[in-house]
Order: structure tokens, then sequence, then C-alpha cells
């Protein structure tokens, strides 16, 4: 199947960033969100992403004609109307996605293809309500997204094959290089990371290393291009404390959240979104 036009469903960090890549690539995009005031944000945060890559060289065409295919609205209705691909990119809260999708299912046209941008819950539940499962998909972006070359896509347990083959086509259209992975709890990536995360923070609660020194250990001892203390401050801990609570429930004790997290959440410490994390910004 053709995609033309990629409706995106929530304006925050995950969203704007999903449809700057999407016009970016030559999509016509409609980015839709409750809020008009996250909206106007989102478009000015776009603008200043395409400025900053237009200055290194890094943005093919124009900043003008990018914004030019990239629409914004509260309506629903306006933002689905066309679309051939929906991608959901809302807080990482079951019941929110499920109540999105489902009254999306009613809205878009029958042939679209529906995509959620979770990065642990299943997929397979987020379909079993849209009336269309053999066309629901996970695509697990990463942030920022216009500088992470993954994507993730995640099948589900009626996701059907034309709907994998479209999904690794629009991956490769974007500039992501896709991994496909079967619809399990964390599936690879949050799986993986999560872990790591989780016993980093259980280091700076035991008084192993300081923060600083467990993140330089794993970039300089093991490549990795930032430390899971500050991955941590930038997903949000409130973020990995949700994901941390699905996986524990899900897969088991390993994935206990430590109790430093949940102290420093309750203290509203978020990490760079609040100002404070593992470190101050």
């Amino acid at each position: 199947m053709e995609i033309r036009k990629v409706a995106v469903l929530g304006a925050g960090t995950m969203g704007h960033g999903i449809a700057q890549v999407c016009a970016s690539s030559g999509f016509q995009v409609a980015l839709g969100d409750v809020s008009d005031v996250q909206l106007a944000k989102a478009v000015e945060k776009v603008r200043g992403s395409l400025e900053k890559l237009a200055s290194k060289g890094r943005l093919q065409g124009e900043v003008a004609d990018v914004l030019g295919r990239l629409s914004v609205s509260s309506s629903m209705d306006s933002v689905l109307d066309g679309a051939d691909l929906v991608i959901e990119a809302v807080p990482e809260k079951m019941e929110l996605k499920l109540e999105l999708f489902r009254v999306a299912s009613a809205k878009a046209p029958a042939h679209a293809i529906f995509a959620t941008n979770t990065s642990s819950l299943s997929v397979t539940e987020i379909a079993a309500d849209t009336g269309r499962a053999e066309r629901v998909v996970g695509l697990h972006f990463f942030n920022p997204v216009p500088v992470m070359e993954l994507l993730e896509i995640v099948r589900g347990l009626s996701t059907d094959d034309a709907t994998i083959e479209a999904a690794v086509a629009f991956a490769k259209r974007i500039g992501k290089d896709p991994v496909v992975v079967k619809d399990w709890p964390g599936f690879a990536t949050s799986r993986l990371g999560i872990i790591l995360g989780c016993e980093a923070i259980r280091m700076v609660e035991q008084g192993v290393a300081s923060p600083a020194d467990i993140d330089k250990a794993m970039k300089l001892g093991y490549r990795h291009p930032m430390g899971p203390l500050e991955l941590t401050d930038l997903v949000g801990l409130d973020v990995r404390l949700a994901i941390m609570e699905h996986l524990f429930a899900e897969l088991g004790e390993q994935f206990r959240p430590p109790a430093l997290l949940r102290q420093m959440v309750r203290a509203g410490k978020l990490g760079r979104k609040s100002g404070e994390g593992f470190y101050t910004y």
C-alpha cells in the first residue's frame, strides 16, 4: 500500500518529532492534539529543529517547504481525513491509547494503518477494539526522533504481512533503520534498556558510585553514547517508572522499580523536563 498522508495524534516531544521526520521525507502530515497551545509550541519546536539542521547542511530541501507539508488541528476529523497511516504518540497509558484508537477507528479511512508509538505496552491489546487488528502495528521511535536511526517495528498477534511490509518501507523512506520484533512486554529495546537503567539506579541507591561515574563507565567501557542515568533524565523518570511498573507486573522481580526512583518522582525530580533528575539542568 502507498502511504501519502500521515496523521500523528499527540503533539508532545515524540509526536512533533515524528511529524517533523515524516514531513521532511515528503509526506503530507497532519498533527493533532486536544490543546491548541501544545500544537503552537510543537510547530515552533519543529521550526527550530529544522533551522538547526539546515544550518548544519543536514536538511534536504528548504525549511519552508517542510513546514508547508505540515498542518495542525485540534479536530480529530480534520487530522484523520484522508490519512493512510495514523501514528499515536500520546502518554504511555493503556486506557488513553485504547480510547484514542476506539474513536479514531470510527473516523479514519477504512484502509488506514494504525500505529502506536508505545515503548512497552501490548500492541495486540491496543489493536483489539479497533476493528482493523490486522492493520495495527507498533512503531517505536526513539528520542530525539530526527536524530535517532532506529525504528522498532512491533508485530501484534493479528498484524498481517502487508502491514509489516508497509511499515518497513515507511521506516526506510523516513531514513530509519528498522528491526521487526514480536509483541512481548518491553519488546527488545525497552526490555534491555530498562533493565540497565534499573540496575544503574539501584547502584546509586546503594552508594556503589555516583551517577556521573556510572554513566562514564558505560560510555568509556561499553561505548554507549549516553549513560543509563543520563538517558533516564532525558526520557523522564516518571516515564521510566511507568515502564518498569508495567514490566514488573508482566515479567517479574528483575524489573521491580527501585525505591529511589519512586521517591524522586514523588519529589517532582523528573529529569530534563523538570530541571532536575540524577543531574541538574
